[in-house]
């Protein structure tokens, strides 16, 4: 058994070293060929141009690389934007931020057409894709800089996030309670460029880290069928209940 658990460890150890020593080689061209890091207003100036009229909704769920490619699959989904959130420091780079010494977590702003997407909606995907059990980290990613945590933005999305997640709580589709941070939004930097699309930009790095992470070997462990269910969609399983999704999250 301890063969295993050190096993295990090796591979997590190799795959943090392979995620930070992509971003650090790529930050090198990145720094080269894109302007220097916005500030907060200046970031939420050309967010606001960009995506007017649209909604706009926070998640951390560990590595924001595989949050913000599960959201821009989404329909009603304009743009997903890894950054970082939750913290006390102004303008984080990946690597402050990796220290663990600014307070945020790496997080995924989501922009959004209301009419076509909901907030539920949003919610109902946000839990399919982590593990709400663990603080302290998310799956092979450890500490506090990975973090899950719904950052709500007005009073309706707290009880909106609330609700969500004491029905999955009662649901008693976990056997660990459900831990995950419930707080106000306050301010969202954007990660480096490098950092954007990279589901896109670097494919096969990023199937290779999210298959080695273990994030989907335990969503298909806990969701099972339901995985891949959107929301409100009813399972085609004989004799199951209608509408799985919507009555539990």
């Amino acid at each position: 058994m301890k063969r295993i658990f050190i096993a295990l460890a090796f591979v997590a150890v190799a795959l943090a070293v392979v995620k930070l020593a992509t971003s650090q080689s790529e930050s090198i061209t990145a720094q080269v060929i894109t302007k220097p890091h916005d500030s907060a207003t200046d970031s939420a100036a050309e967010k606001n141009t960009e995506h007017s009229g649209l909604a706009v909704a926070t998640f951390a769920g560990g590595c924001f690389w595989c949050i913000e490619s599960t959201f821009e699959k989404l329909d009603g989904v304009s743009a997903a934007v890894s950054g970082y959130s939750g913290g006390h420091t102004d303008n984080p780079t990946y690597r402050e931020v990796g220290g663990g010494s600014t307070g945020h977590t790496e997080a995924v702003q989501i922009f959004y057409d209301p009419k076509v997407v909901s907030y539920e909606a949003l919610l109902h995907q946000f839990w399919k894709d982590i593990d709400p059990t663990d603080a302290d980290g998310q799956f092979v990613d450890r500490g506090s800089e990975y973090r899950p945590a719904i950052f709500y933005h007005n009073e309706t999305e707290k009880e909106m996030a609330i609700k969500s997640r004491d029905e999955l709580e009662a649901s008693g589709r976990y056997r660990k309670p459900i831990s995950i941070e419930i707080v106000p939004f306050d301010r969202f930097y954007d990660a480096e460029e490098y950092h954007q699309d990279y589901y896109r930009k670097s494919p096969l790095r990023y199937k290779v880290y999210r298959h080695g992470s273990g994030r989907d070997q335990y969503l298909e462990k806990i969701w099972g069928d339901q995985l891949h269910l959107k929301y409100g969609e009813k399972t085609s399983a004989v004799g199951q209940p209608a509408d799985i999704a919507r009555r539990i999250i």
